[in-house]
């Protein structure tokens, strides 16, 4: 994938957020931590689509989705502000599901990508890779 230059780079799971700005060129990323931004997952709500399933998500899975839905949220506000002009967005299948349904316009029209899996925690250049090897 070709990553824009000084495009953002959102990594997301359930339980950690990291946004990494691309100081590369765009067939070369190089990932520059810029923020661990601080949510507040108070959206309950989120999951209650998962109930569908006939089973009853924990209470860890409901923390995990409302993590998601809150980092939609805060990427969002960055997007309608003019934060962000190009964005990729890094997360594991489940939270990125929950994130497409909180997806303002705003954000969905900065999206350049996004890459369904878990690297949280992972080191840069491997994160890097997986974003260069992304169609």
């Amino acid at each position: 994938m070709k990553l824009p230059q000084n495009a953002h780079v959102a990594l997301i799971d359930g339980e950690n957020f990291t946004l990494f700005r691309n100081s590369g060129q765009a067939d070369e990323p190089k990932l520059t931590e810029i923020e661990k931004p601080s949510l507040d997952p108070t959206n309950f709500s989120a999951g209650v689509t998962h109930q569908d399933s006939g089973r009853k998500p924990s209470s860890t899975d409901l923390s995990e989705l409302a993590h998601g839905a809150a980092a939609a949220e805060w990427l969002n506000t960055k997007a309608i502000a003019g934060d962000i002009e190009a964005l990729l967005i890094i997360a594991d299948p489940k939270t990125l599901g929950e994130m497409r349904q909180h997806y303002h316009t705003e954000l969905s029209q900065r999206l350049v990508g996004e890459i369904n899996k878990t690297l949280t925690g992972q080191p840069t250049d491997k994160i890097e890779a997986a974003i260069a090897a992304a169609d």
